[in-house]
């Protein structure tokens, strides 16, 4: 089948070019290279069909979308099948191609995702409306220099689309991982655990391995304290937040288990005894996911009502606008999005429900 040919019923993949200095474009524009890829879905990229050009001339590869203002009627109007570059003036800065964090680039890439996460709420018969976004990275100190707050994607998409509740989780081939909290000081995280923002993930991470084809997720949970604490001789969060959290999920249905000791529960979850791993904080649920699968791993931000994915790198701006950078991630991340299009399973196992914080 020739893209022209493609399915119009084929699911609508909206894709942010991320900071348009980093290693974005380049991982957009290879990883959409590939006609297989580009044969499974129509895709909507927010950005600059500048950045996408450069991208495409420094890789060799040859023009495979069309342009469309940002600020066209056509954007009314349904989109045909194929790659789409949604193109959106940013001020008069494209030219400056020096691959670091700047005001401009910070302000660039926040339309980007503003205007996605637009789309992906649109009303269904809206001809904008998007099934699912992919995000590409953001610089976190430009969008700080460009005057914006918020420590990532996961937090500013939680509040945009009046989410209750969401959490990070990362799916590779050989680990799942789902964090308690995310983008927060090392020394905050001890106030910030709850019974709530333990079993949130613990909810929402079975719900989607239930989704991605487990049908009973067996789910670890880790200490926050050296050894889990040591039964509270090594600081009670252990006992008093997370043991509450796992027997609730247990009385939801949910299998789980723990805490565990986050030094050795990874290697058991790599070796395939558990499904999933929650993790307490960043440091300790990413370093071991991209110790293993760096290049293939996918963020999923989890209770959002769409499908959201991204690459689990930054912005790379070493190696920016040098052709160098692997869209490996970003094509898993672009492939798991398409598949978490699909009507999820009802899930009559048990009634799931939040908690408290």
């Amino acid at each position: 089948m020739s893209e022209g040919q493609h399915n119009i019923d084929l699911p609508r993949i909206g894709l942010t070019m991320g900071d348009p200095l980093g290693v974005g474009p380049e991982i957009v524009v290879k990883a959409l290279s590939d006609p297989a890829l580009r044969r499974l879905a129509r895709f909507q990229i927010y950005g600059l069909n500048e950045a996408m050009t450069y991208a495409a001339d420094t890789c060799g590869i040859d023009t495979f979308w069309y342009r469309i203002d940002a600020k066209s009627e056509r954007r009314n109007q349904p989109i045909a099948p194929g790659v789409v570059v949604i193109d959106m003036d940013c001020g008069d800065e494209t030219g400056r191609m020096t691959p670091k964090a700047t005001r401009w680039s910070g302000m660039a890439s926040k339309t980007f995702v503003e205007t996605a996460i637009s789309d992906a709420m649109a009303d269904a018969g809206d001809p904008r409306k998007i099934d699912a976004l992919v995000t590409a990275p953001i610089c976190k100190e430009a969008w700080s220099l460009a005057g914006f707050k918020w420590p990532g994607h996961t937090e500013l998409l939680t509040n945009r689309t009046r989410s209750k509740r969401s959490a990070m989780m990362f799916v590779s081939p050989r680990l799942k991982v789902a964090l308690a909290t995310t983008h927060i000081p090392l020394m905050d995280i001890r106030n910030e655990l709850t019974i709530g923002r333990v079993y949130d993930p613990i909810d929402l991470g079975n719900q989607l391995c239930r989704r991605l084809g487990i049908e009973r997720p067996r789910i670890a949970v880790t200490g926050l304290n050296p050894h889990a604490g040591e039964s509270g001789l090594i600081g009670d969060e252990d006992v008093r937040i997370i043991a509450p959290a796992i027997e609730v999920a247990r009385e939801h249905g949910i299998d789980a288990s723990g805490p565990h000791p986050a030094d050795t529960v990874f290697i058991k979850a790599a070796s395939n005894e558990y499904d999933l791993v929650v993790a307490m904080y960043h440091d300790q649920g990413l370093i071991p996911v991209k110790l293993l699968g760096w290049d293939k791993a996918v963020n999923v931000t989890v209770g959002l009502p769409f499908v959201r994915t991204s690459p689990d790198h930054g912005t790379a701006f070493d190696i920016a606008g040098q052709g160098r950078a692997s869209e490996s991630s970003m094509k898993a991340a672009i492939e798991l999005a398409i598949d978490l299009t699909a009507p999820a399973p009802r899930d009559t196992s048990h009634a799931q429900g939040e908690v408290d914080s």
